[in-house]
């Protein structure tokens, strides 16, 4: 076994305590404990409205129909802010409309409700409008990321049987006119704009965006959806082969709702910013549908990221509340915190970190730069919402997860040869992390594969592929997936851990380590390093880290071996992708590799 990541971090960070914060709301979970003991789902229904008349339960209505009857119409519900500094603001009542205005758009091109509907784009209003309107017409939405190539878009869509694909006419040019005969099922295109452009207008089936919701009514009533329908379907990366296309459904939404208050501290009047993308899961369940059923403003931002600008947008829109990723906050943390002096933000409240675990530097930096911690919290595409999590009223320790929220029970187990699953009581042992099944975000399936998904639940746990531990407290600590975790001379070495030791170090921005296998111990372990401003890879520097590293690991989980890179693989969730550097390293197939962000090969 590896030391406890509990315990290396109590040796680097002390405990931050949480202290209220004179003018700042009372956090919406105050006492975690006593809610966790008197959680009922059924209860927590009481936070949505439902359909009129008992018609069920239908994401877009408790989104945005039901705001317009308490009075908050006229409330900004979207913030939109352009790559040029252009500014949108969609208000609930106009929100409203314009999706019950593309709800009629998909009944007049004679969409049923169940048949698919693709969203690929950037952050634009029109994609917020789109996934909505659709999700009010009962069509299962998948948004897709605007930077996938032609084959990772053509295969989601044979997958997920696109009947609409929604779309830019650059992105149409680039990646989708050349798919058309391929995808026999896909009847209509819609691109954004006025009219369609020339040189794609006597294309099949091309409609344009502002033609069809000018003839649109801006009235819709909802049909009758059972909790149980199908409302989205979001694609995670194969390790190797085809993507996993994850089925969500209109249940899901009582579990935003209650994560958006308790994980997320969100309240009446705030503004929020999720710097996530709508083609990976966070940015639908938490850049879209939970802060619009809390009823808050929800900043968009079409640029990429830029420290300069990030900074420019919490100060001068007044955040209150931001859910950022780890990369982002280690890009921050490259370029110090010179940036940041002179700044107002004063109006930030909380701060939250999702897409892999946070280092704990990151979580202090956080302090050092903001005068605020990140909480950082565990979530999977399949559990549709966030599961554990540092909440605003909880201390933290940094590098953990957290721990379980109400109406969520999360255990260390073990697979036993006999098929059954064992609960590993005693705290600090790694096992695989398990939540108990169900709850109302739950995936109900993957796509065309009824085995794999029940493969996912044993004894009634649902067993996430991720190795973790329970401390004494109840905090949970990621040890890395099942599938990254290093086995060297009898030790179990989590890669997460080598990875938060080798960035303690000044020189190292960046860190991925991967096992490789050794005739002797079994595996080795080899970090990848990627350093920041200022500093020279070299012999010298590498002998610094190697030592650095035994130092704080011992020898036997410390890497044996460094390369330098000038940037690490990762998705665009900023996941670094080990399994791409263990492939290369070893000449292995690289696997599904369509949500790669960048591809810098040594």
């Amino acid at each position: 076994m590896t030391r406890s990541s509990g315990g290396e971090a109590a040796e680097r960070f002390q405990r931050i305590v949480k202290q209220p914060r004179p003018g700042m709301p009372t956090p919406n979970l105050p006492d975690r404990a006593a809610e966790c003991a008197r959680f009922r789902w059924e209860d927590a229904a009481a936070l949505l409205d439902g359909l009129p008349d008992g018609a069920g339960l239908n994401i877009a209505h408790e989104a945005v129909d039901r705001h317009l009857r308490h009075g908050r119409g006229d409330r900004c519900a979207i913030r939109w802010i352009g790559k040029a500094g252009q500014r949108i603001e969609l208000s609930y009542a106009e929100l409203a409309r314009q999706t019950a205005r593309f709800a009629q758009v998909l009944a007049a091109l004679g969409l049923a409700p169940g048949e698919r509907v693709f969203v690929l784009m950037g952050r634009l209003p029109e994609l917020y409008t789109a996934v909505l309107g659709a999700l009010k017409a009962r069509c299962a939405v998948s948004p897709l990321f605007s930077a996938f190539g032609p084959e990772p878009i053509a295969t989601r869509c044979e997958m997920g049987d696109a009947r609409v694909l929604v779309t830019t006419p650059e992105l149409y040019r680039r990646k989708v006119r050349g798919l058309r005969e391929r995808l026999g099922g896909l009847r209509h295109v819609i691109l954004t704009g006025a009219a369609l452009p020339a040189d794609l207008a006597a294309d099949p089936g091309l409609h344009a965006w502002d033609d069809l919701m000018a003839r649109a009514s801006p009235d819709y009533v909802i049909g009758p959806t059972d909790p149980e329908t199908v409302s989205l379907i979001h694609f995670t990366s194969g390790t190797t082969g085809r993507p996993k296309g994850a089925i969500h459904v209109h249940q899901a939404v009582l579990a935003h709702a209650v994560t958006g208050r308790w994980a997320l501290d969100l309240h009446d009047g705030d503004v929020y910013w999720c710097t996530a993308d709508p083609g990976w899961v966070t940015g639908t369940s938490y850049g879209l549908i939970a802060p619009l059923v809390a009823g808050v403003t929800s900043v968009v931002v079409e640029a990429e990221f830029d420290a300069q600008a990030w900074y420019d947008v919490l100060e001068r829109e007044r955040v209150n509340v931001w859910y950022t990723a780890p990369t982002a906050i280690r890009m921050m943390m490259k370029l110090g915190t010179d940036a940041l002096r002179g700044r107002d933000l004063s109006a930030l409240r909380f701060m939250a970190s999702v897409g892999e675990p946070l280092n704990p530097e990151g979580v202090v930096w956080g302090l050092e730069a903001f005068g605020l911690p990140f909480h950082d919290n565990w979530w999977q595409t399949e559990t549709g919402g966030i599961m554990i999590a540092n909440t605003a009223a909880m201390d933290i320790q940094p590098g953990s997860m957290g721990q379980p929220l109400p109406g969520i029970t999360a255990a260390i187990v073990e697979r036993r040869p006999d098929g059954h699953v064992a609960v590993l009581d005693e705290a600090g042992r790694d096992g695989e992390l398990a939540l108990k099944a169900p709850w109302p975000s739950m995936m109900r399936g993957y796509l065309h594969e009824e085995a794999r998904y029940r493969k996912c639940f044993v004894d009634g746990w649902y067993l996430t592929g991720d190795l973790a531990r329970c401390d004494a407290e109840g905090y949970f600590w990621f040890v890395g997936r099942a599938d990254d975790v290093i086995k060297s001379a009898g030790h179990l070495i989590g890669p997460f851990e080598v990875e938060s030791a080798l960035m303690e170090h000044p020189a190292v921005a960046e860190a991925g380590v991967i096992g490789i296998p050794d005739p002797t111990v079994g595996e080795v372990v080899k970090a990848f390093v990627a350093l920041k401003p200022g500093f020279e890879a070299g012999e010298a520097l590498n002998r610094e880290l190697l030592g650095h590293a035994r130092k704080r690991l011992g020898a036997a989980v410390a890497p044996k071996a460094i390369d330098f890179r000038s940037s690490l693989p990762r998705t665009r969730s900023g996941k670094i992708m080990r399994r791409l550097l263990k492939a290369r390293e070893l000449g292995l197939p690289e696997g599904d590799l369509s949500t790669l962000e960048n591809d810098e090969q040594p």
